[in-house]
């Protein structure tokens, strides 16, 4: 299974985080938000903005820029 960023989700899509590629400050912050390996989430809004995501019951904005590095494996 490959992975995508979870910039390229569509709206209703949900996945798991399988890593996440950026800096020691980056990952930190994104682990700390939920975004750990195997967290399932679900796509909210994916349009001009920020990411919504539903994390844990939570709704998350996420910058585009940190949503390149956070790769997801699609769930069918």
């Amino acid at each position: 299974m490959t992975s995508t960023p979870l910039v390229m989700l569509h709206p209703g899509e949900i996945g798991s985080v399988k890593h996440i590629h950026a800096g020691g400050c980056a990952t930190k912050r994104l682990y700390e938000m939920g975004f750990n390996t195997g967290a399932k989430i679900k796509v909210i809004k994916n349009d001009a903005g920020p990411l919504i995501v539903s994390l844990s019951g939570n709704k998350i904005a996420l910058g585009r820029g940190l949503a390149y590095k956070v790769m997801i494996n699609r769930d069918i």
